[in-house]
C-alpha cells in the first residue's frame, strides 16, 4: 500500500464520508435479506418484503414513516434483468423508490411519477445488452445492488386490509429464471471498527462501483488502500492509527453536520428541500434531470450524502416528498418532553398527497413507545380537531394534556429530547420554491 501521503489521517476522515453511506446502506439490505426489519419480513434478493401493519417503535430503522405501509425489495442484478409488473391503485397515493448501492435515488414508478394505472417495468442491470419484453418501462440501474423501496399510503388501521391487497399486486420476475444472485460481499470482522469500516468500503467499492460523476474521485483514496486487494484485517503501524483518528474524526463531521445542517430553518424547522440532490448522473424513469436538483460540488454533495444515509436513509427527492426536521424550538432551545410544544398550522400545507409530523427518539431516530400508540399526526389521523377559523394546533408533551382538544391533537414526546420530522408527500409549488411558511413550534 502507498503511504507517502503527509495527512492520512486527513484523508481517511474524507474517506470515511465518501464511504459511509454505502457500508451502512448495504449493512441495510444484509438486515433486509436475512433477518428483515421490525414489520418487514427477511425476502431473499429479488423478492418482496410487506409490512402489514404501519411502522411502531418494534421498527428499529432509521426515522421510519408512519404514514405508509413499506413494500421493501432488495435486488442482485447479477441475475440480469429483472420484471416488475404494478396493480392500478385507484386514489391511493403509493411511490416505489429506486435506490442503488451509494444511497443514490436512481428512478420512481407511483403516483407522481408513472401514474395509478398498472404497469410494467424492466429493471436492468449496469452494462447489460440483450432482448427486452416489448410491453414494459426500462429502469437502468447504476449498480448491481438496487433497493426497491416501496411506500403505499394507509389511512390507519381500518385501511390496512385494502392496503394489503395492494402490496400483494407488486411481483418481482427475472428474465432468466434459472439464474442464482451473487449477493453481498462478506462482511469485515477483525473487531476493529475502523479497520473493519475501511475494510468493508474496500470490498464493496470494488464490487458495486460508484457512479460515472463519482468514480473519477475514488482514486484520491488510493493512499490509504482502498482501491487494492490487499485487506486490512490484521492493519496495525501507523496506517492502522491514521485510519482510526480518520474514522473517528469522520464521525465526528457526519454526526455535527446531521444536527447543524446548512439548510435554511423555518419556525424551528430545517427544511432540506436539496438533502437527496447528491445524484448528478444516474437519473432515470420519474426523476428530474436538471441543474436545480443537483449538488454541483463533489465535497458538498459526498456530505450531504452521508447526513441523508444517517438521518433519513432512502428519503426521496423534495418533488417526491419533503421532509423537515426539527430538534429546536422557534426560539433555538432543544426539544424536551419535559416541555411543552404547539405546532399551530394557520392553513393545510399545500400537498397533493397528504402530510404529517412524527417523533423520533435521539440519537437513534427510532419512533418512540407511548400510551396511545400514536406516533405521527396527520391530515389523516382520525379524531384531530380544528378550530372555528379552520386552524390546527398540534400539542407535543410527555405529560397527557387535560384539555380535550389538546388531547385530541397530542402527539406523545418521552421524557428526554426527541427530534420532529414533518412530511409533504407531492409537495405544492410554494413548498418547492421555498415560499411556504413552515407552522413554528412554540413552547407553552
Amino acid at each position: 500500500m502507498a503511504t507517502d501521503l503527509t495527512d492520512r489521517a486527513g484523508l481517511a476522515k474524507d474517506a470515511y464520508v465518501y464511504g459511509y453511506p454505502l457500508v451502512f446502506n448495504t449493512d441495510q439490505v444484509r438486515r433486509y435479506v436475512k433477518e428483515g426489519v421490525g414489520a418487514n419480513p427477511a425476502a431473499a434478493f429479488n423478492t418482496f418484503s410487506h409490512a402489514r401493519h404501519l411502522a411502531g417503535p418494534a421498527d428499529t430503522f432509521v426515522t421510519i414513516n408512519n404514514d405508509t405501509l413499506y413494500s421493501m425489495a432488495q435486488l442482485d442484478l447479477s441475475v440480469g434483468p429483472l420484471v416488475l409488473d404494478v396493480p392500478a391503485t385507484g386514489e391511493r397515493y403509493y411511490v416505489l423508490q429506486f435506490v442503488d448501492a451509494w444511497t443514490n435515488n436512481i428512478a420512481y414508478v407511483g403516483t407522481r411519477a408513472t401514474g395509478n394505472e398498472a404497469g410494467r417495468f424492466v429493471i436492468v442491470p449496469p452494462g447489460w445488452s440483450g432482448d427486452l419484453p416489448a410491453d414494459a418501462v426500462v429502469v437502468q440501474a447504476s449498480t448491481r445492488i438496487v433497493s426497491i423501496v416501496g411506500r403505499i399510503a394507509c389511512a390507519g388501521p381500518d385501511d390496512v386490509g385494502a392496503a394489503n391487497s395492494v402490496q400483494d399486486q407488486f411481483l418481482l420476475r427475472p428474465l432468466d429464471p434459472a439464474a442464482i444472485p451473487v449477493g453481498l460481499p462478506d462482511k469485515a470482522t477483525s473487531g476493529v471498527d475502523s479497520s473493519d469500516f475501511f475494510e468493508d468500503l474496500r470490498r464493496l467499492s470494488q464490487d458495486l462501483p460508484p457512479s460515472s460523476a463519482d468514480v473519477e474521485h475514488a482514486p484520491r483514496f488510493d493512499p490509504l488502500g482502498i482501491g487494492v486487494t490487499e485487506p486490512f484485517q490484521g492493519l496495525d503501524g501507523e496506517l492502522a492509527t491514521d485510519l482510526r483518528s480518520g474514522y473517528l474524526a469522520g464521525q465526528e463531521v457526519v454526526e455535527y453536520a446531521s444536527h447543524h445542517g446548512s439548510s435554511p430553518v423555518d419556525n424551528g424547522w430545517t427544511v432540506g428541500l436539496h438533502m437527496f440532490d447528491y445524484n448528478v448522473s444516474a437519473l432515470g424513469l420519474g426523476t428530474i434531470d436538471a441543474p436545480e436538483w443537483k449538488i454541483a460540488e463533489p465535497a458538498e454533495r459526498f456530505l450531504d450524502r452521508a447526513v441523508a444515509a444517517r438521518l433519513g436513509l432512502w428519503g426521496n427527492h423534495a418533488y417526491e416528498a419533503v421532509y423537515a426536521q426539527a430538534f429546536t424550538d422557534v426560539d433555538g432551545d432543544p426539544l424536551r418532553g419535559a416541555s411543552t410544544y404547539r405546532v399551530l398550522f394557520d392553513t393545510e400545507p399545500p400537498v397533493g398527497a397528504f402530510w404529517s409530523i412524527t417523533l423520533y427518539d435521539v440519537p437513534q431516530y427510532f419512533l418512540v413507545d407511548n400510551p396511545i400508540d400514536r406516533y405521527s399526526i396527520g391530515d389523516r389521523t382520525p379524531g384531530t380537531r380544528r378550530a372555528d377559523d379552520g386552524t390546527l394546533t398540534v400539542t407535543i408533551s410527555h405529560a397527557e394534556p387535560t384539555d380535550p382538544a389538546a388531547r385530541a391533537n397530542w402527539l406523545p414526546a418521552p421524557d428526554a429530547a426527541f427530534r420532529l420530522v414533518l412530511r409533504l408527500y407531492i409537495p405544492g409549488p410554494t413548498i418547492l420554491a421555498g415560499t411556504y411558511d413552515f407552522p413554528p413550534i412554540i413552547k407553552a
